[in-house]
């Protein structure tokens, strides 16, 4: 079906244009008959498109629309939606789609630790931030949604079918665009409001100068919301859009408890007393370590060393790296 209808024809306001217009006096009553009915007719094309595809339409102004998106300076007509819309607090982790293996980490480590604390976590379901950041929330069993810059029949990126049918079961997809629309250049930046309008806060874990994550942190800006960053190394071209929103006064994010607290929510219980491997808990979070490093620290055999790693490895707590090192399991390295 192709990509002929601007905004989502289904809405209210819509409508009330249309009707505008078909009552203008100096179009001929025949004429303006043949376009209500070309009109209505393409209306239920696209309403059993997206049914079979198994989504809805929910206009601006209906019940179910979000109010915090309904009341930003550009709000969409509707939104096409296929599962649970976000309810309560929502916070939105955004950041470069060829993020590092400690971006990701990161990603993975945030969505995951504000799921478990019934927070919402939004972003973009593309690779690299993205996606990491709703495997986070999804292995934590929490809500998600992303939003798409293309219509509903249009999984983008294309390897992340998967990663959607898990969205939609435990949160939601959302798009403003109707059945036929590709995934063009500026419908990114354009999805990036409906983001930053979801969210009372939007982090940004790895992004460069020009990363469209910053475009987000700029409409939640001036929305209102809160901005915090991930600090990164300096000598990274990914650390420089977070650590440029730093200096310009957004709140640091070094753990879940600082996104948490700028929601006005409690901090997550302590870990202590988690159980979890002794040789795991030598391998901190976004470090590779050698083997013989940790047979050093455990002061075990390497002989058992080796053994504990490949039982960590084949539960998909650890990864062995090419050089043989070994880190954490947080994400997907190719997401």
């Amino acid at each position: 079906m192709a990509c002929v209808v601007a905004q989502p024809e289904g809405s209210r306001k819509a409508r009330e244009l249309g009707r505008a217009f078909l009552a203008d006096p100096e179009l001929p009553g025949r004429e303006a008959d043949e376009i209500r009915a070309a009109l209505e007719g393409r209306v239920r094309a696209v309403e059993d498109e997206i049914s079979r595809l198994g989504w809805r339409f929910v206009a601006s102004g209906e019940p179910g629309f979000p109010a915090r998106l309904a009341a930003v300076v550009d709000p969409p007509l509707g939104l096409f939606v296929r599962g649970s819309l976000p309810e309560g607090h929502a916070v939105a982790l955004v950041g470069a789609r060829r993020a590092s293996v400690y971006g990701r980490e990161v990603a993975e480590y945030l969505g995951r630790e504000l799921a478990r604390a019934g927070v919402a976590v939004i972003s973009g379901m593309a690779r690299g931030v993205d996606a990491a950041a709703h495997r986070g929330a999804l292995a934590a069993g929490g809500p998600t949604a992303a939003v798409w810059g293309a219509g509903p029949d249009r999984v983008y990126p294309p390897e992340h079918e998967g990663l959607a049918e898990e969205i939609a079961a435990h949160g939601c997809l959302a798009t403003e665009y109707p059945p036929g629309c590709a995934p063009l250049g500026h419908h990114f930046p354009e999805r990036n409001r409906i983001i930053a309008g979801l969210c009372e806060a939007v982090v940004v874990v790895e992004a460069d100068e020009r990363s469209g994550a910053l475009i987000t942190a700029r409409l939640a800006l001036e929305e209102g919301r809160e901005v915090m960053a991930v600090p990164g190394s300096v000598f990274s071209r990914l650390s420089a859009g977070p650590n440029g929103l730093l200096r310009a006064g957004a709140a640091p994010v070094l753990t879940a408890d600082d996104v948490l607290a700028a929601l006005g929510l409690p901090p997550r219980p302590s870990a202590a007393g988690a159980e979890e491997p002794p040789l795991l808990a030598l391998i901190r979070p976004g470090e590779s370590v050698t083997v013989d490093r940790l047979a050093a620290e455990s002061r075990l055999p390497v002989a058992q060393v080796l053994e504990a790693l490949v039982a960590l490895e084949l539960g998909g707590r650890v990864v062995r790296q090419a050089d043989g090192s070994y880190r954490r399991s947080h994400v997907n390295p190719d997401s």
